[in-house]
């Protein structure tokens, strides 16, 4: 059962690292399955991949590669010429 346990956890790791744009439940449970695992064996595993995948995996904003501008407090970077806020 250990074995199974640690071989579903490096295969859904696995998977993950191979689409990293994904940010959906898929990459949540396998980044949390991964880091139960790591603190709390595999009970954790379980517990961090239901966690995971209910919250969500990282979420990478387009705009966070891209030159930020401030204009009175407020925070955009530009498309195509237009001023995008967030």
């Amino acid at each position: 059962m250990r074995k199974l346990i640690l071989f579903a956890a490096a295969a859904s790791v696995l998977a993950a690292s191979a689409a990293p744009a994904l940010a959906g439940p898929a990459s949540g449970a396998a980044i949390g399955a991964a880091s139960g695992a790591v603190v709390a064996g595999p009970v954790g595993a379980l517990g961090g991949a239901a966690i995971g995948a209910v919250v969500g995996g990282p979420n990478i904003h387009w705009y966070h590669h891209h030159r930020v501008y401030y204009d009175h407090g407020r925070r955009y970077y530009r498309d195509h010429g237009a001023a995008v806020y967030f």
